[in-house]
């Protein structure tokens, strides 16, 4: 997938949006560097933040790494070519993504395609 790709939060059926109360929750500088490697993906598609992706085994899920002392996750899917759909965001604590964090990001892909199904 190469430029020219749409990056766009889920957004819940009452109109909340968690990826973005996650994003206005870190430092402006913890912000920086996920909001840049979203740029990248807008401008430049997936290829050029494959250092900072990694695919979430057994599930249609991937996680794009800010590593270094801050630890951040934000999971996402690509749900049709030239798109990536953010689902959820976190500060990765343990050495394995838990199971509350893939759960969350699951149920937001389900919700998320109910909605698409009503449109």
């Amino acid at each position: 997938m190469q430029g020219k790709v749409r990056v766009y939060y889920y957004i819940t059926p009452r109109g909340g949006n968690p990826v973005k109360d996650f994003l206005d929750s870190l430092s402006f500088k913890q912000q920086a560097k996920i909001l840049r490697i979203f740029q990248y993906i807008k401008i430049y598609g997936l290829h050029s933040v494959l250092p900072h992706v990694k695919k979430l085994l057994g599930t249609p899920f991937w996680e794009i790494r800010i590593l270094g002392k801050d630890n951040l996750r934000v999971i996402y899917v690509v749900p049709k070519k030239s798109e990536v759909l953010v689902l959820h965001g976190f500060i990765k604590k343990t050495k394995k993504t838990p199971q509350k964090e893939i759960k969350t990001a699951i149920l937001r892909w389900s919700d998320w395609q109910k909605q698409a199904l009503t449109k």
